[in-house]
């Protein structure tokens, strides 16, 4: 019992990691270093395909640094890559969505800006981690909250420029 519960808690932290490190990013190094990953293409909607908060810095340092703190916890990097590449893709998931709905970069969208980003990569390694469905709910609803929780805060410590 204590031990899936120490795996659920160490997967939301590497959650944590693969999501928080592109936030630590802006706040760290600015405006260098954050070409848009959509090169600015816009879509034949007319809207950007991602937008500029889509970063490859925040690409490329998540996933390296969830690869580098994965084994910290007892992952292999593999699965620290793994977890963060899938939540990238997540989040630019729901990012491509909410431009299609016409709504701008940093525009809230409560479930869409957490549930992608948290949920497809509790899918992709489900069998890896031995989670079963009960556990990915449970991951899923912590990360909504704790992000939600942590963004004001983050947002009070003047580390994000929205509280959401």
């Amino acid at each position: 019992m204590y031990d899936h519960f120490h795996l659920i808690i160490e997967v939301l932290i590497l959650l944590g990691v693969a999501n928080g490190t592109p936030i630590f990013a802006t706040r760290l190094f600015g405006r260098r270093l954050n070409a848009p990953l959509d090169g600015g293409l816009k879509f034949p909607d007319g809207r950007p395909l991602f937008g500029p908060s889509k970063t490859v810095r925040g690409l490329v340092l998540s996933v390296t640094c969830t690869t580098l703190a994965a084994p910290l916890f007892g992952f292999e990097w593999v699965t620290g890559a793994g977890l963060a590449s899938a939540s990238m893709f997540g989040d630019l998931l729901s990012s491509f969505i909410k431009r299609r709905l016409g709504l701008r970069a940093h525009s809230q969208a409560f479930g869409l800006d957490q549930v992608p980003e948290s949920l497809l990569p509790l899918l992709v390694l489900q069998q890896h981690l031995g989670l079963g469905y009960g556990d990915i709910a449970i991951i899923v609803a912590a990360f909504i909250v704790l992000e939600l929780v942590l963004s004001r805060m983050l947002f009070r410590l003047h580390i994000r420029d929205r509280p959401y």
